[in-house]
Order: structure tokens, then sequence, then C-alpha cells
């Protein structure tokens, strides 16, 4: 199951458990709000990584993390007691607050460093090589699945501001110099490289 999303987290949750597995681990995280409607098979956006839910109790979910999403995402180095973002798959009725976010995270970043201002923090994020050309001036970026504008960037970082209703009600409210985040670039920006590649070898 795929879902889509918006990068408006809808509640901060709680990792219960992550247990470790050769190639994948079984994450369980509390979250009522997210559980509420949720079923078996549905998606939701832990940190920005969209999983499968495979089963729901008294407002907590599971998911199966493969091997291939824990070296891509930051969802691995997550213990029991750990605060997570999380999202539900957006209603094709329903406005688009963020931007388009598939949950398919592309890579992570470092937070380099962190500077308060009288409304809103700064955050500067090293970004790996191969993800930094899909990034613009004002372009849209995921960070731990939160929808933010590039507000400054240079050849291997970006930086982000985060306004009060961000820092209050995400886990970027928290993090700091050091920390890893996960990162997924606008889905646009790789159809266009695509469609500007020739469309890749078509044989």
């Amino acid at each position: 199951m795929v879902g889509v999303f918006t990068g408006i987290v809808e509640e901060l949750g709680e990792v219960v458990s992550l247990e470790q597995a050769p190639d994948s681990a079984r994450l369980t995280v509390r979250g009522p709000l997210v559980t509420s409607d949720a079923a078996t098979g549905g998606s939701i956006a832990i940190n920005g990584v969209c999983v499968t839910v495979t089963g729901t109790s008294d407002g907590t979910f599971s998911a199966d993390v493969m091997g291939e999403t824990l070296s891509r995402s930051s969802l691995g180095s997550l213990a029991a007691g750990a605060a997570v973002n999380l999202e539900r798959p957006m209603r094709l009725d329903a406005r688009l607050g963020g931007h388009l976010v598939q949950g398919h995270v592309d890579g992570t970043g470092t937070i380099l460093d962190r500077s308060a201002g009288d409304r809103w923090d700064v955050i500067r994020i090293a970004v790996p090589a191969d993800l930094a050309r899909f990034m613009v001036h004002k372009g849209s970026i995921a960070v731990d699945g939160v929808s933010l504008t590039v507000s400054a960037l240079g050849r291997d970082w970006i930086e982000v501001s985060l306004i009060p209703e961000t820092l209050a009600r995400t886990t970027l409210g928290r993090r700091q110099p050091g920390e890893t985040v996960n990162l997924e670039v606008d889905v646009i920006a790789k159809y266009v490289e695509r469609m500007l590649d020739g469309g890749g070898d078509r044989s």
C-alpha cells in the first residue's frame, strides 16, 4: 500500500519498541490520532517514511521496516520513548497544505547548526551531493516528513526556517546539531531531471 502525504504533521507519536532482525525491523508506535481510523494494510508516515500498518492496538500501531528503508532513513536508530512525526495519507477531497510528499525518503542529512530568532529558528543541514542537485532556493523539501521551504543553500548544505507552529508540533523543535534527519526531495525535480536526461536507457 502506498500513500501520498502533504508534509503537515498531524501528531507527535512515541516509539514503543523497535525489534531488530537481520535485514528488517518491527516498529511499534503510539499515536492515538493517526490510529483512530487506521486499518491493517493502510499507510502512515513516520518521520517522513511511508510504512504499512501490520496491526493496531489501544492507540498503537506496528509496521515492518525493510532493510532498504533502514539503510536510507533514520528509522533504524529509533529507540523506545523517542518522539516521531506522524501523518496519515492525504484525502483526495482535502486541501494540499504542504507539498506532495511520497514518503519515499531519498537519504539522510546531518544538522550542522541551529540559530534562534525572535519568532523562528533556522537550521542548517548537510545534504548528500546526489540530493543537493534537486534543491533550489525557495523550493520544497521534506525534513523528517515536515514540508519546508529551502531558505538558503550552498553546495552541500541547505537552511530551513521553522515557525513557532513547526517548533511546537514536530520533532524539529528539539533536533540539535549532529543529529540525523530524513530527507525527501521534491518529486517534480526528479521527474524534470529524468526528462532532461532523455528518459535514460530505453532499450
